[in-house]
């Protein structure tokens, strides 16, 4: 997809904050990309962005690398 990372995961991993960040912006925009940098949790980066997409009613778009596109479903 043609769109820019948006939200970039570091060394403090997945916080409320980054989560609330996540939601405003999936809210706004309907569809991001989150990169998870080399300091990141890599290697969970599947796991951990099943779990953000279920936690926020969002669908993974697309997986590469250690980018994931989400898309914003519903009115969760």
């Amino acid at each position: 997809m043609n769109i820019k990372t948006t939200v970039w995961v570091g060394k403090n991993g997945i916080t409320e904050s980054l989560l609330n960040e996540i939601a405003s912006q999936l809210e706004y925009r309907k569809v991001i990309k989150i990169k998870f940098l080399k300091n990141s949790d890599r290697e969970n980066f599947r796991e951990i962005s099943n779990q953000i997409a279920e936690y926020l009613g969002a669908e993974i778009v697309d997986m590469r690398g250690f980018t994931v596109t989400l898309r914003k479903l519903g009115n969760k």
